[in-house]
């Protein structure tokens, strides 16, 4: 499947319907993808999309790694694969996301779409402008890391 790339724009309206922008829902369509995953990520206040298939074998391979007879790693699976919505793009290229989801990321009208190779994020545009680094802050990560090469 091809990557998801990019940084678009897009409305939602008073119902929570929102265009998945044209570039992701062809990649979806060519890959066949009817279904996608929604959730909330844990640590910013943003929206993650999965194609369904993906979300599976993320689901797989976590489950793997995972003790299901120790009870916190059993918590932290049912955490992870309960705190999501299956949904479907409708015939005019929208998805309904739910009003619980806008809610606790801030999304009200604009939304902006990062793709994010194997996944889509969905923001509201002032919590995104919080977690993109400045120059500088940007400068300094590619020098530590560049170090750590």
């Amino acid at each position: 499947m091809e990557k998801f790339i990019g940084n678009m724009e897009a409305k939602a309206d008073a119902k929570g319907r929102v265009f998945v922008p044209a570039v992701f829902r062809r990649i979806l369509h060519l890959a066949e993808e009817t279904q996608l995953v929604l959730r909330k990520d844990d640590f910013h206040d943003c929206l993650i999309l999965y194609p369904k298939t993906q979300w599976d074998e993320e689901l797989v391979q976590l489950r793997q790694k995972l003790n299901k007879w120790d009870a916190g790693q059993q918590r932290l699976f049912r955490h992870i694969a309960s705190q999501v919505e299956v949904m479907e793009i409708d015939g005019n290229g929208r998805i309904l996301i739910p009003k619980k989801y806008l809610q606790m990321t801030g999304i009200t009208h604009e939304v902006r779409f990062l793709g994010m190779n194997d996944s889509i994020e969905l923001w509201s545009p002032d919590r995104l402008e919080k977690v993109i680094l400045s120059p500088e802050d940007l400068q300094d990560s590619i020098n530590r890391f560049l170090a750590n090469a």
